[in-house]
This record gives C-alpha cells, sequence and structure tokens, in this order.
C-alpha cells in the first residue's frame, strides 16, 4: 500500500485507509458520548482545573490509580497544598498521609517533594510548557507531560495511557506494541485539531464502555469502525 497525505502530513502503511478516513466521524462519536455521560476522568478533570501546578500533581498521583480515587485524594489535597511553595513545607509524613491510598503514595511523596528544587534549579521555580522539559521533573514521563502541556498550557499533546493504546488498536487504527510507539504514530497520522482532545474521550469510553475486558460492543457508538482486534468473537 503506498504512503498517504492526511494534514499535509506522510502516512505509512501501518493504517487502513477507510480508518485514516473514519477519524473525523470516530472523534464525532466520542465526543457526542463524552458530554452526554459521568465518566470517571470528567470528575478528575475537574478536581485539577487547568491550573498547571495542579495538572501536574493530580496527573504524578493518577499513575496505577484509578481515576475515582486519584479525584478523591486531589481533592483533600488541594485544600492544603496548591503551589511548589506548599510542598515544599509540607513534611513527607504529612504529605504520605494526604495522598494515601494512591498507587506507590510513598515513592510519589518523595517525588512531589522534589518538585520545588527541580523547578527551581531547572526552569526558575516555574512549571515548563514543553513536552521535553517537562520530562526532566521527577515522576513526570511522556503521559504525563502531554497531558500537562495540553491541559494547563492549551498547547497541542497527545497523551497516551492504558486506554487510548488499547482502543487505537483495537479499532486497527494503528498496529502498536507500547504506549510510547502508540504516541508516535498517532503523531504522524492524527489530524492536529484532534490532539488535545483525543485522550480524554477515548478514556472516558475505555471506563465505561470499551473496557479491556467484556467490552461493551453491541451498545458502542463507533462499532462500525471498529476492526475489534484482539476481542472474542471479533
Amino acid at each position: 500500500m503506498p504512503d498517504m497525505t492526511v494534514d499535509g502530513g506522510r502516512v505509512s502503511a501501518y493504517l487502513i485507509p477507510m480508518q485514516i478516513a473514519d477519524v473525523v466521524p470516530v472523534h464525532r462519536a466520542l465526543r457526542a458520548y463524552f458530554e452526554s455521560r459521568h465518566t470517571p476522568v470528567a470528575d478528575f478533570m475537574d478536581v485539577r482545573t487547568f491550573d498547571p501546578f495542579r495538572v501536574l500533581v493530580a496527573t504524578i498521583l493518577s499513575a496505577r490509580t484509578k481515576d475515582q480515587t486519584t479525584t478523591l485524594v486531589s481533592e483533600r489535597l488541594f485544600k492544603q497544598v496548591t503551589s511548589l511553595a506548599d510542598l515544599r513545607r509540607l513534611p513527607l509524613p504529612k504529605l504520605e498521609r494526604l495522598i494515601y491510598p494512591v498507587g506507590f503514595y510513598r515513592t510519589k511523596a518523595r517525588m512531589l517533594k522534589q518538585l520545588p528544587d527541580t523547578a527551581d534549579a531547572l526552569f526558575g521555580g516555574r512549571i515548563p510548557d514543553t513536552v521535553e522539559e517537562l520530562v526532566r521533573l521527577p515522576g513526570v514521563g511522556r503521559k504525563t507531560a502531554n497531558l500537562v502541556v495540553t491541559e494547563a498550557f492549551d498547547k497541542p499533546g497527545i497523551c497516551v495511557d492504558v486506554h487510548v493504546h488499547r482502543i487505537c488498536n483495537r479499532l486497527g487504527l494503528l498496529r502498536t506494541r507500547t504506549p510510547l510507539e502508540t504516541e508516535m504514530k498517532l503523531r504522524a497520522v492524527l489530524p492536529k485539531r484532534y490532539w488535545k482532545t483525543w485522550n480524554r474521550y477515548l478514556v472516558a469510553y475505555g471506563q465505561t464502555l470499551c473496557l479491556p475486558r467484556g467490552p461493551k460492543c453491541p451498545e458502542c457508538v463507533i462499532r462500525r469502525y471498529c476492526d475489534r482486534v484482539g476481542v472474542a468473537g471479533g
């Protein structure tokens, strides 16, 4: 299959042409689903707001933790901690208690305590607004960095978590083995106007309908576009 052009970029043969064309209606259907239902990711977005500090801290806390738990913990934490200076002043044992029971809470507490000094040393005490800079902060990988860039600074970024990785492959849109590979390929093929919303829509869908096990395919609003890769009976 020859290369194709999508939004002015070259697309390799790892995509099926019909699925490239169907990104627009798929995105439209996912947006309608997101806006019409109450989902854990929407609650999580509300508590972290669009403040760079809150987005960064809440996303660090969210690793390997359900959004429902992270939302409750973030609400409790942000009543006492609203800035890097607050993190510096807060004793480590108290921070650990505040963020329990997020996964690996002791490790995350240590990373959060390192944030103020690292931000001071590298970025003059500010939270940076690029993926390349953000990943230099403790506890920040590409998923977190992309989300901060998107949610806090309203810049294009593609945040790939387990839901985005799973659903993109389940649809047949991509054939990738890791979230990093998924991010890089989505950067090459997904129209940039969809970058900022792709994560929240697919996360909401993955939390409530396109589940890791036993996806609710009969109820799926994008079933006509889906190859159901890896789904029993697909």
